[in-house]
């Protein structure tokens, strides 16, 4: 049995530049950080006892006797990659609910790479994990995902990442002192929207609009650097959130799907109680809100807020592990 715990992710600066149809003219970079909220993957061999040969056990139980009968895309693709002849038990659980902007379904596309890779005995790379998910997501799936989810989750940390090129995918770690980590960690501030969706569809829209969007998408690429000089800096925080502000601004006008009044109304009410900026995660639509709060300010955001879940969080260092390595019995 292999137990595999992949992390989910915040991105902070530059999404949009992380899909290909931007990166492969003009380069990509984002600013991101693995935390510490997770997709957990278990996998078995499954004894030969049962009528089913695969069981799948995800927001459904599916048992099956064939890989073309598993519901599940990414399972099924997955399956079908590793030429799985064997009878396979897949277990997924989450600490957050999927399609919330977090990068939940690369988490997951990364897990189950990494999981089937280490049922056959192999250990790979945490690039090749990152390329393979990109790969099964992007052009198996035909899923609309750019590539910094998968590269988070499979590499963790805090890291400046840039596509295009030779490489696709260059992981550069942001290394602050930890008095000056932990005073950046302390003015974020997470609340779930308690509103989910399809992210693919959604970024359909802002793919399709990428031509046109070249200034506002230079401009996103831009603030990477201009956030990393400020957190390398010694003096207040307080421009990082004023540029995520001005980054949530320009992040709105990429798609008419990314914000709804909803959010603009949640958006207005946190500001009001103090918050210097902040963005919905992920393609937009829904899901989680991530706001920059002095942390003196943050009793009010919250009282403000009170209707969203709360939830506290710490930045993760370690991306797709394995947590359990098990033999089982030959059967």
């Amino acid at each position: 049995m292999i137990i595999i715990r992949t992390p989910f992710r915040i991105s902070f600066f530059g999404g949009g530049t992380d899909y290909p149809a931007w990166f492969k003219n003009n380069g990509g970079a984002v600013l991101s950080t693995s935390i510490n909220k997770y997709c957990y993957i278990t996998c078995r061999y499954l004894p030969p006892f049962f009528e089913h040969k695969h069981r799948i056990i995800w927001s459904k139980i599916e048992s099956v006797k064939e890989i073309d009968e598993i519901e599940h895309p990414v399972v099924n693709a997955a399956f079908k990659i590793f030429n799985i002849k064997e009878g396979i038990e897949i277990h997924h659980d989450g600490d957050l609910p999927a399609r919330t902007g977090l990068g939940s379904s690369s988490s997951f596309a990364v897990g189950i790479i990494h999981a089937l890779h280490a049922l056959q005995g192999k250990i790979i790379s945490k690039r090749q994990l990152a390329l393979e998910a990109i790969e099964l997501e992007q052009e198996i799936l035909k899923e609309n995902v750019g590539c910094q989810d998968q590269a988070i989750a499979a590499f963790g940390g805090f890291n400046k990442i840039e596509f295009g090129g030779p490489q696709k995918i260059t992981v550069n770690p942001i290394l602050l002192a930890p008095e000056r980590l932990e005073l950046f960690q302390s003015h974020l501030m997470l609340f779930f929207t308690g509103l989910s969706r399809y992210a693919s569809e959604i970024a359909a829209e802002q793919i399709k609009n990428t031509s046109n969007k070249t200034i506002e998408l230079s401009a996103l690429k831009g603030m990477v650097d201009e956030a990393i000089k400020i957190l390398n800096g010694t003096g207040s925080l307080d421009d990082f959130g004023k540029l995520l502000d001005e980054s949530w601004r320009i992040k709105k006008t990429l798609s008419s799907q990314i914000s709804n009044p909803r959010i603009d109304e949640i958006y207005a009410a946190a500001k009001e109680a103090g918050a210097l900026g902040g963005k919905l995660l992920g393609a937009g639509g829904g899901g989680f809100m991530l706001f920059f709060v002095k942390p003196e300010l943050q009793p009010k955001v919250r009282e403000k807020l009170k209707d969203l879940l709360y939830v506290p969080f710490k930045f993760e260092n370690a991306g797709s592990q394995i947590i359990y390595y098990g033999q089982g019995l030959d059967f």
